[in-house]
């Protein structure tokens, strides 16, 4: 019985990383195929006139694309890892926590905020290049974290890790906003996230908004992906 056991436990392990290695590959394969749309203008899609998307190396400025690039290149240091039948290490949890908090923080955001006042809805936010960036891969991030990736390796206070990427997205969204000020406001072509567009003291309140939200979407994934010890 015991062997048995230990047996279907040894399976179990096995295909859990089989859909990880599967999940990690297709992030990966996205991210790339999504950039090189958004790098080259490539239109995908027709309806809605798409928002916050841009070409050349201007679309670095999104967190979108800064969080989905992050998640892409940590999913292919999981596809080595694994393809190696080598262990993934405390220090990968934490960069695929962080990684996968940064896209949740977007899949968030573009649904309950930018999406709804957005003129053309959530529709203009699923054109082309971030119908990928917005929706398909940070849903395959959360979807590999809690369900395939389960681990017993990071503690309540690696959550910490997962506030990272939007602390110093916000320091850069902050300084590009605090030298673009004009009267007191700032165009929309510099405030791109309409954070502050009902005055710049509006960015006292969002800023520690936003990286509370991101602290409890990396608390919920770790309560998620958790694994007890045996």
């Amino acid at each position: 019985m015991f062997l048995r056991e230990k047996s279907d436990k040894i399976k179990l392990v096995r295909k859990m990383k089989k859909k990880s290695l599967i999940l990690n590959i297709l992030i990966t394969l996205l991210t790339i195929f999504a950039s090189i749309i958004m790098f080259t203008g490539i239109k995908i899609t027709h309806g809605a006139e798409p928002l916050l998307e841009t070409s050349k190396i201007g679309m670095f400025k999104f967190f979108t694309v800064d969080s989905n690039i992050f998640m892409g290149l940590i999913s292919l240091l999981f596809i080595i890892k694994e393809i190696k039948n080598e262990e993934i290490t405390k220090n990968m949890y934490r960069l695929k926590l962080m990684s996968t908090t940064a896209v949740s923080l977007t899949f968030i955001i573009v649904f309950t905020y930018l999406g709804p006042i957005a003129a053309g809805g959530i529709k203009s936010m699923l054109q082309n290049s971030n119908l990928f960036f917005h929706l398909i891969i940070p849903v395959l991030s959360i979807i590999n974290l809690t369900l395939f990736e389960k681990t017993d390796k990071l503690k309540r206070k690696d959550t910490l890790y997962g506030i990272i990427p939007t602390v110093i997205y916000a320091l850069f969204y902050l300084t590009n906003i605090l030298i673009h000020v004009e009267n007191g406001k700032v165009s929309p072509i510099y405030d791109w996230y309409w954070f502050v567009q009902g005055g710049i003291k509006t960015a006292i309140i969002v800023a520690p908004m936003i990286i509370l939200i991101t602290y409890i979407i990396s608390l919920i994934l770790w309560k998620i992906n958790r694994k007890e010890k045996a």
